[in-house]
């Protein structure tokens, strides 16, 4: 018979004794530190308080403890008490400005030969198609690669496991010069493919019109598929793996010749990186769907897919079917009816459990997806749990009547994301501590004010609320961050942006 060993409650001195004597792996002692974080934070005697405030002329950026000004030149530490600049680098020129930057920061299960290698750092593409890796703590450039002379790189972005990112050039645009000639533009853009943790390039391809179609109008790398979307709405998905299997024509490595350079160095200027992935015939497309705008998105268990079909009277529906055989599941067309500015939002959890967040002006609903893989019956879409907003049920009458005793019917009807009354904005999920963090908006008594409600992921139970000291201008774009012990807010105004920081404090009384 098998021992039973009673379940207890560990309080936050015991387990950081048990970390200052090295009891625990180090994965056990970040779970259990962030277990200790968040009975913190939920504490009655515990708020979260204003602390900094800033504003900039140009847009802010937030990235895991770090506040980006200035178009990434000035950067902040959210790690103290308040807001402490880190570095400041040197004004660039217009040539040399960011257009673009990632955060770069993986656990490694292996030692690389270089120790800046092993590092966090900050990837910045420049306007003159310089790729920069800096490090985040000073701004010290480690290393830099240059892309191209013949092509204007501008966007940044991770494919999935954040150790592959691509560079995406700007489209090319058919001049009314180039068509008065007959001359037909073919290349639409190219992509260049990187791995991280050491920084090496995986390959350079062409997006042609002669290869995917004529009606190509961008294409993103997600999760190891190339997603092309179509002017007629459609999207197809290729297997990238395909794609370099086949068609790799030579594997290059940064800092070396290469033979299509003609010797030169691949990274080096005025050359940068020679298209290596030369795509001679369509690939075979893995799946292929129509939707409203060029929108679908994967995930859940088992495997499948969200989309708006791109029909008037689907609008405002979204429709969540089956990966392997496109089959619809069962209340898989979800659509909350709202009348509203700003329409619905609906996506898979980032929580990696396979749920889906659909978030309405006056709902907000966490639903999962019931089925077995290899089952000949539909999945069934069932709620898990459903947020609602606190209103007030005597809405006013759609017919007003007059002194004269003339009844007036209102033409329009109260918006469901109306400014005065109490409306979710946004959720954000804190994956260490397990929290969703959903903004909430109420102008009823006069400026517009917003608390952030903190609610147990897996139940939804409301465990506090934090109130944000600004008011909230919906005429105005906001973003906010819950990380940890931080609250960010930034906000635009007109041309003007700021930033607001609240810190985890003892409440006083």
């Amino acid at each position: 018979m098998a021992s039973y060993r009673r379940k207890r409650t560990v309080n936050a001195t015991e387990l950081l004794s048990r970390r200052s004597r090295g009891t625990r792996d180090a994965g056990a002692t970040i779970r259990h530190n962030m277990k200790v974080l968040r009975g913190i934070l939920l504490q009655d005697n515990r708020d979260f308080i204003k602390v900094w405030s800033k504003t900039s002329k140009s847009t802010i950026m937030y990235e895991n403890g770090k506040i980006y000004f200035e178009n990434y030149q000035t950067c902040y530490s959210c790690v103290h008490s308040q807001p402490q600049v880190l570095y400041k680098l040197s004004k660039r020129s217009k040539l040399e400005k960011f257009e673009d930057a990632l955060l770069c920061q993986s656990p490694l299960d292996k030692t690389l030969a270089s120790p800046s290698d092993q590092k966090p750092s900050l990837l910045a593409l420049t306007a003159n198609n310089w790729l920069y890796r800096l490090s985040p703590e000073t701004g010290a450039e480690l290393q830099r690669v240059y892309l191209s002379s013949n092509h204007k790189f501008r966007y940044l972005s991770w494919d999935v496991s954040q150790e592959t990112f691509y560079v995406k050039s700007v489209q090319n645009k058919e001049t009314a010069l180039a068509r008065q000639a007959g001359i037909t533009q073919n290349t639409l853009m190219h992509l260049a493919i990187f791995h991280v943790f050491p920084l090496q390039i995986l390959g350079v391809l062409e997006i042609n019109k002669k290869v995917f179609g004529n009606g190509v109008t961008d294409v993103v790398l997600s999760q190891g598929v190339l997603a092309v979307s179509y002017s007629n709405k459609s999207v197809k998905l290729y297997s990238f793996e395909h794609i370099v299997q086949k068609y790799l024509t030579e594997k290059l490595i940064l800092g070396n010749r290469s033979s299509p350079l003609g010797g030169k160095t691949v990274g080096g200027f005025p050359f940068g990186i020679p298209a290596n992935i030369q795509i001679t015939d369509c690939p075979p497309v893995l799946f292929e769907v129509s939707c409203s705008n060029n929108g679908i998105q994967i995930g859940g268990y088992p495997w499948h897919y969200i989309y708006t079909p791109p029909h008037k009277h689907h609008k405002g529906t979204h429709h969540i079917c089956s990966l392997k055989d496109s089959t619809m599941a069962t209340n898989g067309v979800q659509n909350m009816n709202c009348c509203s500015l700003e329409s619905d939002g609906i996506f898979f959890h980032p929580d990696d459990s396979g749920r889906i967040i659909h978030v309405g002006p006056t709902t907000i609903n966490v639903l999962k997806i019931l089925g077995e893989l290899n089952s000949i019956l539909p999945s069934n879409v069932v709620e898990d749990f459903s947020l609602k907003t606190h209103r007030n049920n005597n809405a006013a009458s759609q017919v007003t009547v007059t002194s004269s005793g003339r009844a007036v019917k209102r033409r329009f009807h109260q918006l469901d994301d109306d400014p005065d009354q109490e409306t979710f904005r946004m959720v954000e999920y804190e994956d260490e501590l397990d929290l969703l963090a959903v903004v909430v908006t109420n102008g009823e008594e006069g400026d517009g004010r917003a608390h952030v409600r903190l609610h147990d992921n897996l139940s939804g139970r409301l465990l506090r609320t934090v109130d944000l000291v600004e008011p909230w201008d919906e005429t105005y774009r906001h973003e906010l961050f819950f990380d940890k012990d931080t609250i960010v807010h930034i906000e635009q105004k007109n041309t003007n942006f700021c930033c607001h920081v609240y810190k985890l404090k003892a409440a006083t009384k």
